[in-house]
C-alpha cells in the first residue's frame, strides 16, 4: 500500500510538472518557443496540447515558412481528436492556400477522408457521405497516379454502399409504414440508381408485395390495373431471377392477383 501511494503521488507530481511547464509555453510571448514545443507535442502524439499551441500562432506564421508545417500539423491534430469536419476544413484551407505544396496532394485526399470519416451509418442522413464521394472522386481526377489511390477508391466504394443500403432501406420503411404507392415509386428508383445492386432480387419481390398491398387497398377504379401491374411485377422478377429464394412467396401474390383480375374483369361484363 506504502509503494503503491508512493507511485501514485510521484504521478500526480509528474502530471502537476506537466502542466505546468504546458502553461508556462502558452503563456510565452515567443511564438518560436510555442512553434519548437507544439512540434514536440506532435511528435509525442500530444495531439490535444500540440493544436492549442499551433491555433496560438497561426495567424503569426502564416506567410512565413513555418507557417505551411503548422497549417498542415494542426489538421492532422484535429484529424487525430476525430474533429473530423474541422479537419477537413483546415486541409481544404492547406490546400487551396499552399496549392504548390509537396503536401497538397496529401491535404486533398484527406480532406475528402475526413468527410467520409465524419458520415454516418446508413440509417442516417447520408449527406456527408455524398460529400465524401464528389470530393474523393475530384482528388482521383486531379491526382490519377497518387500514392492514395486505393484508399480513395475505397472510400468512393463505400460511401456508395451506404447510399444503396440507405435507398433499399427507406423503400422497406415506406413498406412498413403502408405507404405502399410510396414504395413502389422508391423501389422504381432504387433500381435506377444502383442498377447493379446486391439488393435487386429482394427489391424486386418487395414491389411485388406493395403493388399488391397497394392494389388491395385502392378504390375499385384503380384495383384492376394495380393487380395486373402486381402479375407483371411478378412476371420480372421470374425472368430476371429465375431461382430467386423469394419466387413461392411471390408466387402467392401472383396467383390472388390473378383471380383478383378474373373477379374484377367479370364484374365489368
Amino acid at each position: 500500500m506504502f509503494n503503491k501511494s508512493i507511485l501514485s503521488l510521484a504521478i500526480l507530481t509528474m502530471i502537476s510538472v506537466g502542466c505546468s511547464k504546458f502553461r508556462r509555453i502558452e503563456k510565452s510571448e515567443d511564438w518560436r518557443v510555442k512553434y519548437e514545443a507544439g512540434l514536440n507535442y506532435y511528435a509525442k502524439k500530444d495531439y490535444y496540447r500540440a493544436s492549442i499551441l499551433f491555433e496560438q500562432i497561426l495567424p503569426i506564421v502564416r506567410g512565413l515558412p513555418e507557417g505551411e508545417k503548422v497549417e498542415f500539423n494542426l489538421a492532422y491534430c484535429q484529424y487525430h481528436e476525430k474533429l473530423f469536419l474541422l479537419a477537413s476544413d483546415q486541409f481544404k484551407t492547406f490546400y487551396e492556400t499552399y496549392g504548390r505544396s509537396s503536401l497538397a496532394e496529401e491535404a486533398t485526399f484527406m480532406y475528402a477522408y475526413c468527410l467520409y470519416a465524419s458520415s454516418p451509418d446508413s440509417s442516417k442522413d447520408q449527406h456527408s457521405s455524398i460529400e465524401a464521394m464528389n470530393a474523393m472522386q475530384n482528388f482521383l481526377n486531379r491526382y490519377p497516379g497518387s500514392q492514395f489511390l486505393n484508399r480513395a477508391v475505397d472510400v468512393i466504394t463505400i460511401s456508395q454502399q451506404k447510399l444503396e443500403k440507405k435507398g433499399f432501406d427507406n423503400a422497406k420503411h415506406y413498406l412498413k409504414l403502408k405507404m405502399y404507392e410510396a414504395a413502389v415509386i422508391s423501389l422504381d428508383n432504387f433500381k435506377k440508381n444502383f442498377p447493379d445492386s446486391k439488393y435487386l432480387e429482394e427489391s424486386a419481390y418487395l414491389k411485388v408485395v406493395a403493388e399488391f398491398e397497394l392494389a388491395s387497398v385502392s378504390i375499385r377504379t384503380k384495383q384492376l390495373e394495380r393487380f395486373n401491374l402486381t402479375v407483371d411485377y411478378y412476371k420480372e422478377l421470374v425472368d430476371n431471377f429465375p431461382n430467386s429464394n423469394f419466387l413461392k412467396e411471390a408466387e402467392r401474390y401472383y396467383t390472388e392477383s390473378l383471380e383478383q383480375v378474373n373477379k374484377l374483369k367479370s364484374n365489368k361484363i
